[in-house]
């Protein structure tokens, strides 16, 4: 099967922005990082569109996502041909994440995307729905359900009991063991 034509290097416009974002990208070294995940991860490498780069056949099962970006490269396990194929939002989806590495200047990304993924999950027990970076990119366009929140009391009052049971189970199963043979040493 030949190129997808949604993945061409000039299948979308290089404006002013797109010129920013992959300078910048450079610059706060994200999308070296993305390079370097790409060639550990056994992939292969090619210019994609709005100056991105498209890394396929990626080797690694983490993360678990059709496709990741790290700067300007866009990493997938799939063959990204047959992914645009199947799902043609995707890229659309990954080069707003482009973009937001730039903005949160390369690898502040990481952990402000890892607690938006917790503050999802503890919202809607989904690591995406409520995610503001995944939002933002579309959810849809990447492949994720809209979950409605979840009342944050129950869950909250849920974590907390299986904290505290959990210590309670350690120290009572001991005093629990002395009670029922008081001549153990």
């Amino acid at each position: 099967m030949g190129h997808h034509p949604s993945l061409a290097p000039g299948a979308l416009p290089v404006t002013r922005a797109v010129r920013v974002r992959h300078a910048a990208n450079w610059i706060n070294l994200s999308t070296p990082l993305g390079l370097g995940i790409a060639r550990l991860g056994g992939a292969r490498v090619r210019r994609g569109p709005a100056l991105s780069l498209l890394a396929d056949r990626y080797r690694w099962s983490f993360p678990a996502a059709a496709a990741f970006t790290v700067g300007d490269v866009v990493i997938t396990r799939h063959d990204l041909d047959l992914l645009a194929a199947r799902r043609p939002t995707l890229l659309r989806h990954e080069l707003v994440h482009s973009t937001q590495w730039a903005v949160s200047l390369g690898l502040p990304f990481l952990p402000l995307y890892l607690a938006s993924m917790g503050w999802s999950w503890l919202r809607t027990g989904d690591r995406a729905a409520g995610s503001v970076f995944e939002r933002h990119a579309g959810l849809a366009d990447g492949g994720y359900a809209d979950v409605p929140p979840r009342p944050l009391g129950p869950v909250l009052r849920g974590a907390a009991a299986r904290i505290t049971g959990v210590g309670r189970a350690a120290t009572g199963s001991a005093r629990d063991d002395l009670v029922a043979d008081p001549q153990r040493p």
